[in-house]
């Protein structure tokens, strides 16, 4: 059985889908599709939602189910390894599963990701630095990302 709730993020609207054990989908949508049908780890995703977004979480804690190739499989495993407040390149990412000259085909991966945040796509950046390729849109990846360095450089005063 799936399940399904709506998180209210600065944002806007978040789509949580998961089963019984695993979250299965994450993305930004425009309005509430359906209604809410919620179990606990349901609530357990909006939580660690809601805590990442004020900046009192920088990992989460949350088991996944990746439905995709084994290539992609990869990429958003590695995707997950990238720290709160980082960034890597589609070369970077494509030279630790150890195929450098995938760099395209990371691309693709990256854009296939269901769970926006959680396997943090927007920490993936061009090679020149530039922000490019968010499915939820760049401004929402330049708010992620701007946001986790703020709350980085806090955590790192104390």
């Amino acid at each position: 059985m799936e399940y399904l709730g709506y998180y209210t993020s600065p944002l806007g609207m978040i789509r949580v889908i998961n089963d019984e054990d695993y979250l299965l989908g994450l993305d930004f949508i425009d309005e509430e599709l359906k209604q809410e049908n919620k179990n606990k780890l349901t609530e357990n995703i909006i939580k660690q939602l809601s805590e990442y977004f004020i900046g009192e979480r920088l990992e989460f804690n949350i088991p996944i189910l990746l439905n995709g190739t084994e290539f992609q499989k990869n990429v958003w495993k590695e995707l997950i390894k990238i720290p709160y407040g980082e960034t890597a390149t589609y070369k970077d990412i494509a030279v630790r599963i150890g195929n450098p000259k995938a760099v395209r085909a990371v691309g693709g991966a990256n854009n296939k990701n269901k769970i926006a945040v959680v396997i943090p796509c927007h920490r993936v950046i061009g090679m020149s630095g530039k922000l490019v390729g968010y499915a939820g849109g760049i401004s929402k990846k330049e708010w992620l990302l701007n946001h986790e360095n703020k709350n980085k450089k806090l955590i790192d005063k104390r």
